[in-house]
């Protein structure tokens, strides 16, 4: 009981003798723990017998004791060896039954989340400290928080991660997470749909868009604003996680070779090369999902429509239309915020003033906005290519240099930028949306499955 007693005291940081929500979500912090708020409510919640917002010495002792209850078989389950502590071997043979391989370096980072001691090792007193602090039920929504503290992104054109919580060894074993994380997709970007629409119609008609798309709502109504969406679900979602399984499978070939964590060059590197092979394998839906976003209400009847018109009227090469600036915007786009991310985010887990959902959603949107502000003009080049093919401009496609000093001429560098403000309104909704459903998706489908 002395353990209970001496955590009870260090939890109640005022000396007040009660723990409030406050001080649980401070020690969450320290432990790297994710979504601490809500964690912490949960804890007082279920265990708060008065209703009185905080626990008391005799409240905190029996949330304890039935935790101590539930997870003393799990420690020892965890405890391959029998030797009485957890290492990061425990945790890589934990993944690797479930079909997984994480490298050493991820394993240790989740071992750094227990160890009080610096040992690299993790006892009973010091898993039972983990598990009281982080409400999980059972060994799979353990794993489950694992891997969500390790990986926090947010994204504009790809709204999934660009890393996999670990390193899949097979497509199986990822699988409730690719499902998970491509229905919150879909559903982020068809929430936030209208902004997206106005952002293309920014891009290519500058400050007229807003009063042309009340035009279209007129004409159209509300459900106009959601034209070529479909083409957006359809590609987004396959495309990022394309990308997600070329990053994840070049970062363990490149960890295994080098033994050590991957460089910011390295970072790069990698994000260069899976978004641009990605992008390059769905890039006839972004046309599609231009056109629709562009033509008015009615024009086309669906996507399939458009494709056949575009066929018949044009031709194949029509469908990478405004190929080249999309492909020299997706590479520094892909590369500049994969690096950043990675970079910050490790900085910022190291330490626990910063290691807060607010904070970290902060430090991956400062990542998105460097990928976007490298890349957005030739976002602007690619969107306006796609959509000279339908306008009465017949002048021929200049090139990305023409096109940089045509916009210049045109509206100044302003030109360079225009719906960049809403894709930056757009951008926070949409993580917000995946992050949350991605998790809770998850949870169910591995529920489901066990």
């Amino acid at each position: 009981m002395n353990q209970f007693r001496d955590l009870f005291l260090k939890l109640d940081q005022n000396h007040d003798g009660f723990i409030s929500v406050a001080e649980l979500h401070n020690e969450m912090r320290k432990h790297g723990i994710l979504s601490a708020d809500s964690k912490a409510q949960t804890i007082i919640d279920s265990s708060d017998k008065d209703k009185d917002g905080q626990l008391d010495y005799e409240e905190f002792l029996s949330y304890m004791m039935d935790r101590e209850r539930k997870w003393k078989i799990y420690f020892h389950d965890l405890d391959k060896n029998k030797c009485g502590v957890i290492d990061h071997d425990d945790i890589i043979c934990l993944f690797e039954e479930i079909g997984v391989v994480i490298s050493k370096t991820k394993a240790k980072k989740i071992i750094q989340m227990m160890d009080k001691d610096s040992s690299m090792t993790v006892d009973w007193d010091e898993f039972l400290h983990y598990i009281i602090l982080n409400p999980v039920d059972n060994i799979g929504e353990l794993v489950s928080s694992w891997k969500h503290s390790l990986v926090f992104d947010v994204g504009e054109s790809r709204a999934m991660p660009i890393e996999f919580p670990e390193e899949a060894s097979s497509f199986g074993a990822c699988r409730a997470f690719v499902l998970a994380a491509g229905l919150a997709d879909a559903v982020s970007r068809t929430v936030t749909a209208p902004i997206d629409r106005l952002k293309t119609q920014l891009q290519v008609h500058g400050s007229k868009a807003l009063s042309q798309s009340f035009q279209e709502v007129k004409a159209g109504g509300v459900r106009s604003m959601w034209q070529g969406n479909a083409a957006n679900v359809l590609k987004g979602t396959p495309q990022s996680t394309l990308q997600c399984l070329i990053y994840a499978q070049m970062k363990v070939t490149t960890q295994n070779r080098t033994e050590e964590t991957l460089t910011m060059q390295q970072r790069f590197g990698l994000g260069c090369v899976s978004g641009a092979v990605a992008h390059t394998a769905f890039y006839p839906l972004e046309v599609l999902k231009v056109r629709l976003n562009l033509q008015q209400a009615g024009t086309y009847n669906g996507i399939v429509s458009c494709a056949r018109s575009i066929y018949r009227e044009e031709s194949l090469s029509s469908f990478y239309r405004g190929f080249k600036p999309s492909i020299l915007c997706m590479i520094p786009y892909a590369g500049v915020e994969c690096a950043v991310h990675q970079s910050i985010m490790n900085w910022a887990k190291s330490d626990p003033a910063y290691n807060s959902d607010f904070k970290l959603f902060f430090f991956s949107f400062v990542a998105f906005a460097s990928g976007q502000m490298t890349s957005y003009p030739l976002a602007v080049i690619r969107t306006q290519q796609q959509a000279q093919a339908f306008s009465s401009d017949s002048r021929p496609m200049p090139s990305v240099v023409q096109a940089l000093i045509r916009i210049y001429k045109r509206c100044g560098i302003r030109g360079y930028y225009n719906g960049m403000g809403a894709s930056f309104v757009r951008a926070v909704p949409c993580a917000l949306i995946n992050y949350t459903l991605t998790t809770k998706f998850e949870n169910h489908f591995s529920s489901t499955e066990s």
